[in-house]
């Protein structure tokens, strides 16, 4: 049985992954006293007594809490930002390829994605790798999320009672294309500069959306949907936590797309679209699921040798 530790477990993140382990029998969560969850002291003693730690934290506080850990066999997992790029990390995405995968399962220390990262990986990755989508392709971006994704103070000023109509509209942010994500967008697609990024957050909890508009004739290989679609559909063939939708299946929606379909699940849905000369390609999942805590623990899982989708909402 495997000891689990959470460092930052009162956090949106860090409270989901512990909700997803709570009723494991295969792991043993080490519990800190609330008190002394911000003691460097008993943060040390907790990530080298476990297994496996996830920490739930701000980028300082993650880098400080890796430098706690003394015991080479402790596995972290770390949801921040802080090491999605770093030298040493393996990046926390399995469908990237089967050696990610196996690097994963492998690794001691592992990065998390970042929830809009992985809506845009999972979209630009195959289609870079496949040699379709040139890596100096102008890429933009257009996201949709749910007000989870900010953390506990954009929760609390959509939640609280009588709040600012302004809340009720969609919010726009990121305008001077500074977003933290950007950074591992680029990295790990290989991509040749930063995308044009425009994040939105709406007034629904947890759910979103990532869409890659895309001229069919700047493609290689593949200049219809229909073949974008096959060969998204052939690169994730075999993947549980990351399924091709059937060409045309926005049209049992009545032809939309609603962004928190998938609340609550830890899978991620891929949809392509478009005609002749533009094509869209887009991911749906739930911010906090596939983008966050699922994606953690169906790392944790491949650590432990056990089914990825042990514990998750499939």
């Amino acid at each position: 049985m495997k000891k689990v530790f959470i460092d930052g477990s009162e956090g949106t993140t860090g409270l989901r992954i512990h909700e997803r382990l709570a009723g494991r029998s295969d792991i043993e969560l080490l519990a800190i006293d609330p008190d002394k969850r911000k003691d460097p002291d008993e943060i040390r003693k907790f990530l080298n007594a476990s297994d496996i730690s996830f920490l739930c934290l701000p980028d300082a506080a993650a880098i400080e809490a890796v430098a706690l850990c003394d015991d080479p066999d402790t596995v972290i997992l770390d949801t921040s930002t802080a090491h999605r790029t770093a030298e040493g990390w393996t990046y926390g995405f399995p469908e990237l390829s089967p050696e990610n995968r196996d690097a994963i399962a492998h690794s001691k220390r592992i990065a998390v994605p970042g929830c809009y990262a992985t809506g845009f990986i999972s979209l630009a990755y195959p289609l870079i790798k496949g040699g379709i989508l040139p890596a100096d392709y102008p890429v933009a971006i257009t996201a949709y999320s749910g007000y989870s994704g900010g953390g506990k103070k954009l929760i609390a000023a959509y939640e609280e009672e009588g709040r600012d109509p302004k809340f009720d509209s969609v919010r726009t942010y990121g305008w001077g294309q500074t977003h933290k994500h950007l950074k591992e967008m680029k990295a790990i697609t290989g991509l040749k500069r930063e995308p044009l990024f425009l994040p939105m957050t709406t007034n629904y909890h947890s759910g979103m959306i990532v869409s890659l508009p895309l001229y069919s004739d700047l493609l290689k290989g593949a200049d219809s949907p229909e073949a974008v679609h096959h060969h998204l559909e052939e690169y994730y063939k075999d993947e549980e936590m990351v399924r091709v939708m059937p060409f045309g299946a926005e049209a049992e929606e009545g032809g939309t797309l609603f962004s928190d379909a998938l609340a609550g699940k830890d899978y991620l849905q891929i949809f392509v679209t478009g005609n002749a000369e533009r094509i869209v390609v887009a991911s749906r999942f739930d911010n906090l699921g596939k983008g966050a805590s699922g994606a953690a623990i169906q790392c944790m899982n491949l650590v432990m040798g056990c089914a990825q989708t042990t514990g998750l909402v499939v």
